[in-house]
């Protein structure tokens, strides 16, 4: 998922010949935001084999990570206050290294609570480092074609977190199925030491994320990216809707948030669930490890469909429409098939996903004037859907089954379609 915290229509403060350098860094950056986010899709099934957790408790991977949001949203921005835009940036990624640090006493000692604490300690450090990176690519050029930076941010995202579960799936995931099968008749001693030399598979993945992280860190602190002036910004935002007092009286952002919870739940659960839900459909773990990718490539097509159609050929408003309708139909076609076709269903809820955010986000803060920047803090709290309605999906895989939890999708695809027809016009 792409986040954008913008609160104003953008000045341009960088020359058009001189926007490459920094339009660059900040595509490294977003490609780091969709590489380590979607991680979570391997580390939750694999976790799940080797602390030896049902569905519920596995789902804690995506709750540790994305209640960060929720928790560290204001504090992000009081933190940025203090170090600027590009120091706030540095100062994400080097969290973010910490959180991937504490991955390693996590796995020598097989402590998932260690493992949920680092997950968290990155979201934390993504927080941070979203809060002030989102909108750089709104001022690095002309504000009428901020919409396509953006989309071309997401595709690096997007493409990372194709890669991510690839990569850690073909180490963390090596001969997961064969392991499974013997986990079944070993003795208690001899499982034990199965489930740390599986535990200790991370460490090394996770010490090049460290040297990766800390290095683009000092490139980023060494970069010549202009600072951003946000008292000037303030004072843009400052007109308009001057006869409200509270935020809370912009009934449309309030809607807008729920949906925002929502969607990013059901985005989550497509990403994340998508390789232990396999596994239950039959499919083994060699080959489970590349449905994430394939979810995340749906999103991409979403993209440049996105790219190609709005707003030449559809409104955003008619794109949340159909993508929501979407959604409800690939759902329940995935409840009510099997196998493979149930899995291909889940995978192209990516597609349905994909217009969503770029939608909802700015029918949620359009007519906030000097409320905008509130409001876009309302709609990075509201990330923290990825943090419950997983969880809620892994309860309900328990006590039904985890094709049958997806029915938890589709009330949340219908609150998206009724945002997108009625609730985005709501007024006070």
């Amino acid at each position: 998922m792409v986040t954008t915290s913008v609160s104003s229509t953008p000045t341009t403060i960088e020359p058009k010949q001189s926007q490459a350098r920094p339009i660059l860094i900040i595509g490294c950056l977003f490609f780091i935001f969709g590489f380590i986010t979607w991680l979570n899709s391997v580390l939750i099934p694999y976790l799940q084999i080797a602390c030896e957790l049902n569905n519920m408790e596995s789902y804690f991977v995506a709750f540790a990570f994305y209640i960060s949001y929720l928790v560290m949203a204001v504090p992000s921005a009081w933190v940025l206050k203090v170090t600027g835009f590009k120091k706030g940036m540095s100062l994400g990624l080097v969290v973010m290294a910490i959180g991937a640090l504490i991955f390693i006493p996590a796995a020598y000692t097989r402590t998932y609570t260690l493992f949920l604490l680092g997950l968290f300690v990155q979201g934390t450090g993504l927080a941070v480092l979203q809060s002030a990176a989102n909108p750089y690519i709104t001022i690095l050029g002309p504000s009428e074609s901020a919409a396509k930076r953006i989309s071309i941010m997401g595709i690096c995202n997007k493409v990372a977190g194709a890669l991510a579960p690839i990569i850690l799936g073909a180490i963390a995931l090596n001969d997961a199925d064969v392991l499974v099968k013997k986990l079944e008749v070993m003795n208690p001693a001899q499982k034990a030491l199965e489930l740390n030399a599986l535990a200790e598979r991370v460490v090394v993945p996770y010490l090049v994320i460290i040297a990766v992280l800390v290095t683009l860190a000092f490139i980023v602190y060494k970069s010549s990216l202009p600072e951003i002036d946000t008292d000037k910004e303030d004072g843009s935002v400052a007109v308009g809707k001057t006869n409200k007092t509270s935020i809370f009286q912009f009934k449309s952002l309030i809607l807008g948030t729920i949906a925002m919870f929502l969607y990013v739940g059901v985005e989550v659960i497509a990403g994340d669930t998508i390789i232990s839900y396999g596994a239950t459909q039959g499919i083994p773990f060699a080959t489970a490890k590349f449905f994430t990718t394939c979810t995340l490539f749906a999103m991409i097509a979403g993209y440049l469909i996105g790219i190609v159609v709005i707003p030449k050929f559809i409104s955003q408003e008619k794109a949340l429409q159909i993508s929501a309708v979407v959604g409800v139909l690939f759902t329940i076609a995935a409840i009510f098939s099997t196998g493979v076709t149930s899995v291909v269903f889940i995978s192209l809820l990516g597609l349905a996903n994909a217009l969503v955010f770029p939608a909802i986000w700015p029918l949620a803060i359009k007519g906030l004037g000097r409320f905008t920047k509130i409001g876009s803090s309302f709609l990075i709290m509201a990330l923290a859907g990825g943090a419950v309605l997983p969880l809620l999906y892994g309860a309900l895989a328990d006590h039904w089954n985890p094709q049958q939890a997806y029915w938890i999708c589709v009330p949340c695809y219908l609150f998206v379609l009724y945002y997108a027809t009625f609730g985005h016009k709501s007024k006070a």
